[in-house]
């Protein structure tokens, strides 16, 4: 697993060793920058997945630097460090798009579960699985499609979204007025007589394979069986 890469930019050689010798303890890949211009140089020549800044820095500041990066579209998590309490010094940090602020002197754990938690919050979400197998089938969501070798069978949106949440819980007995609250967005005895036509039909197009069945589950609500 690539080792997670941060950018330290920060004046104080010593105070700067210190921070980039625990995060490396912590496993972080670190590159350590005296100043802004220095800092800016690395980062055209380096991808970062977060940026540490000092606030007060010759050449160029962690303020300045942080607005020129949001400028260029680079949305790199950025952790302010400095000395300064002063709140509209916070608020500055945070309108130039900076995600978190900590003063020195701080705890090296606290700054370990900022970086941690900023990380998380930052990391893309999986994309959403619109494809599904389901036995002799495929079923394409985003399409409305159900194919079948060279068969293809043209769904509606509440088909397709009946059959997807089925597979998604493929042979596993799922609730009715979970699937009704999720794709009707009412349980009432209407919408339930309703999803019983729609349940029907697809019993219809998935038909012609034997080891698929979309069960009732008595007092609970359907399974879709795939043997």
């Amino acid at each position: 697993m690539n080792k997670v890469k941060i950018l330290l930019v920060e004046d104080d050689p010593n105070l700067g060793f210190v921070i980039k010798d625990n995060l490396s303890d912590k496993g972080y890949d670190v590159t350590h920058c005296i100043n802004g211009l220095d800092a800016e140089r690395m980062i055209y020549k380096s991808k970062f997945d977060m940026y540490l800044l000092d606030v007060m820095m010759p050449k160029k500041d962690g303020f300045t630097l942080a607005k020129e990066l949001r400028e260029k579209k680079d949305e790199t998590p950025i952790i302010f460090l400095t000395a300064k309490e002063m709140q509209e010094d916070k608020l500055k940090g945070f309108s130039v798009g900076g995600d978190d602020y900590i003063t020195k002197p701080f705890n090296f754990d606290e700054l370990i579960m900022r970086i941690e938690a900023i990380l998380k919050r930052s990391k893309p979400a999986k994309p959403e699985q619109k494809e599904f197998p389901i036995g002799l089938y495929t079923l394409k969501v985003d399409e409305l499609k159900l194919l079948k070798g060279d068969t293809t069978a043209s769904l509606t949106k509440k088909e397709a979204a009946l059959l997807e949440y089925l597979a998604k819980h493929a042979n596993q007995s799922v609730k009715r007025e979970d699937m009704l609250v999720k794709i009707w967005k009412d349980d009432s005895y209407f919408a339930g007589r309703s999803m019983d036509v729609y349940i029907t039909k697809l019993r219809k197009y998935l038909k012609e394979d034997p080891n698929l069945e979309i069960q009732n589950v008595h007092g609970v609500g359907f399974k879709l069986l795939i043997k």
